[in-house]
């Protein structure tokens, strides 16, 4: 869990597309209700995209 990776890092020139989950830990009882969100937004996401999911 990074939680400086979007300010240390230019996520929008890779090759790859980024999804940033902010969740209260990385444990599954916090993760778990964010699996439907995650999921849409990894289907649209493209490269050189940083998308943010939680609070």
């Amino acid at each position: 869990m990074d939680q400086g990776i979007e300010f240390q890092q230019n996520l929008t020139t890779g090759a790859v597309g980024v999804l940033l989950v902010r969740a209260p830990s990385n444990r599954m009882v916090h993760l778990q209700p964010l699996v439907p969100v995650i999921l849409d937004a990894l289907r649209a996401l493209r490269p050189g995209q940083l998308h943010r999911i939680g609070g």
